[in-house]
């Protein structure tokens, strides 16, 4: 990659700059990063808000998308189409989310090439600081041609 994709969505997205997102790792298919453990964006019993920890994964998910098809940006624009999310546990303090992408860039390439709208999945999970899984998502994620 010949950008730093955490620093790219940092700066295009406020809302992640909002919430203090950092990314520890951002490569081909997979991305980690980590929200703070802020009093502001707390819930009623202490832990991150759901909506903080949706948009970390979110998050996630954009930067594991943008390091593999950010190469397609002059042609496609990445868009997150659909997002099912699970809160298995309550999460309390700093919180980190991992995405990997579940399809093959290749194929995906080739439905672009082939002048289809590809869509793919990436699957994210949260985990708290002692590595328990807390949240698990998916996003849905379709490269929209440019016109």
């Amino acid at each position: 990659m010949s950008y730093d994709v955490g620093e790219f969505l940092l700066q295009t997205v406020p809302f992640a700059r909002t919430l203090d997102i950092t990314f520890d790792k951002v490569e081909d298919g997979v991305a980690i990063c980590r929200l703070p453990d802020r009093q502001d964006l707390h819930n009623h019993v202490g832990g991150p808000h759901a909506g903080a920890l949706f948009a970390l994964a979110e998050s996630a998910s954009g930067a594991a998308t943008l390091a593999t098809f950010g190469d397609q940006l002059s042609r496609a624009v990445p868009l997150p189409t659909t997002a099912t999310i699970r809160y298995r546990k309550v999460a309390m303090g700093e919180v980190v989310a991992e995405a990997r992408l579940l399809a093959s860039r290749d194929e995906v390439v080739a439905k672009l090439d082939a002048g289809e709208r590809p869509e793919f999945d990436v699957a994210v999970e949260i985990r708290n600081a002692e590595g328990t899984t807390v949240s698990e998502m998916t996003v849905s994620w379709t490269l929209r041609p440019n016109r």
